[in-house]
């Protein structure tokens, strides 16, 4: 894709987490890496006032320099973070989903209590420690949290998606969602029933190999 493209792509991703529930007001973030830097959306805006033109570039070499007529998103530090950690990860979304963030306050761990967590790459999607928004703290935990996976729930705040473009990681952002609210529904009635991790890792290449949805 070409960058205005991708930009875009970017603004369409954020006014869909809005449709879609996903998200409120201007809480939420979305990145995608662009070589060696990123694209992110910029701090305090609202998404139906937001504009390609709007959003930051950065270096992910870089500490705090950006480019472009606004700041970037307070939580820049993690989007930058998990790109340097993880080569296979393309985009980032980052929202206030009402059943990730009520696990989330919780600090509940996601288990394979649906098969749909091998689209996550592993048997459980973990919950993070709190610590405040923007901090290195968080970026620090929230790498250590996802791991290999593609998918963190993080401490009274909320989830990140990730995935190899924007498509992949706006789809894991609904899955888990998804997999959040009835994981807590389950919970309401009794004891979900947990699936082995043999399993889980048997689904995962399946997920790999069909693409994005779920194999029949």
């Amino acid at each position: 894709m070409q960058m205005h493209e991708i930009r875009r792509a970017i603004v369409a991703a954020c006014l869909e987490m809005n449709r879609l529930g996903l998200n409120q007001g201007t809480s939420g973030n979305i990145s995608v890496r662009c070589g060696e830097a990123m694209l992110v959306t910029p701090t305090a805006t609202p998404y139906d006032r937001l504009a390609p033109e709007m959003l930051a570039s950065m270096r992910l070499a870089d500490d705090e320099r950006f480019s472009g007529p606004k700041a970037p998103s307070s939580e820049w530090r993690f989007h930058r973070d998990i790109y340097r950690a993880r080569p296979d990860v393309g985009a980032v979304v980052h929202c206030h989903a009402t059943y990730a963030t009520v696990l989330s306050m919780l600090r509940v761990n996601i288990p394979a209590a649906h098969y749909m967590i091998a689209a996550f790459g592993g048997a459980e999607i973990k919950c993070t420690d709190y610590a405040p928004y923007g901090a290195a703290e968080l970026s620090a935990l929230v790498v250590e949290g996802l791991g290999p996976r593609h998918g963190v729930l993080l401490g009274s705040h909320g989830m990140i998606a990730t995935g190899a473009d924007l498509d992949a990681a706006m789809w894991r952002a609904v899955e888990l969602e998804t997999l959040a609210k009835q994981y807590y529904l389950a919970r309401a009635m009794g004891e979900p029933v947990v699936l082995s991790d043999a399993e889980i890792e048997a689904l995962v290449p399946r997920f790999a190999a069909y693409g994005l949805q779920a194999p029949d």
